[in-house]
């Protein structure tokens, strides 16, 4: 099996999980500047959430570039990514709509946490499926980004019980890191269009 029809369905899972977090944005009751005041945490957590699965879409397209076929063990791991990418909305809402408050904060990390793992878990069943000779294999690596950002979410969580705005800065932290698809995977595209 190819990678379109995988492709196709998570992007239509992606669109469906913005259309949900956008809907939840409400309509200010004014017309003047102090009425917006009261959305901002809501508002920025969808700014947030926005971009989050924004680096997931355009790096699971890059994955699924270098991806030569699909197997039942990469369908089943996709859907774990998507399973966690789709619980987004609900922590970004809670979030928002308590200001930033300890525990919405710190679940939302957790699910940031979970779908990193689960893009782990799915970049890991491809590589084992296609070998260590693989170009995703030869591009991530030791992936010590994706590494990385699992530790910033595991120190964030707790720290939302200290002071939230430190979890938000690791959040932050974790999007900007990202926010550029992974040039590994780029790189390998490009080397691999320029042979062919």
């Amino acid at each position: 099996m190819t990678t379109a029809r995988l492709e196709a369905f998570s992007d239509g899972v992606f669109a469906v999980i913005i259309t949900i977090m956008v809907l939840e944005l409400k309509v200010p009751h004014g017309i003047d500047w102090e009425a917006l005041r009261p959305l901002m945490p809501v508002f920025l957590t969808y700014v947030l959430s926005f971009v989050f699965l924004g680096i997931y879409w355009n790096n699971h397209h890059h994955m699924m570039h270098v991806t030569d076929h699909v197997t039942g063990g990469i369908m089943w791991a996709n859907l774990h990514l998507l399973f966690w990418l789709s619980l987004t909305p609900f922590v970004t809402a809670w979030m928002g709509e308590n200001y930033f408050a300890p525990l919405p904060t710190a679940v939302y990390g957790g699910v940031l946490l979970c779908a990193a793992i689960s893009y782990t878990i799915l970049q890991t069943v491809i590589i084992r499926d296609e070998g260590p000779h693989s170009k995703l294999a030869t591009a991530v690596k030791n992936d010590v980004k994706g590494k990385l950002s699992m530790a910033l979410y595991v120190v964030a969580i707790p720290m939302a019980f200290v002071h939230q705005a430190i979890s938000a800065a690791l959040y932050v932290t974790v999007a900007v890191m990202w926010f550029i698809p992974d040039p590994r995977i780029e790189r390998k595209i490009h080397a691999h269009d320029e042979r062919a």
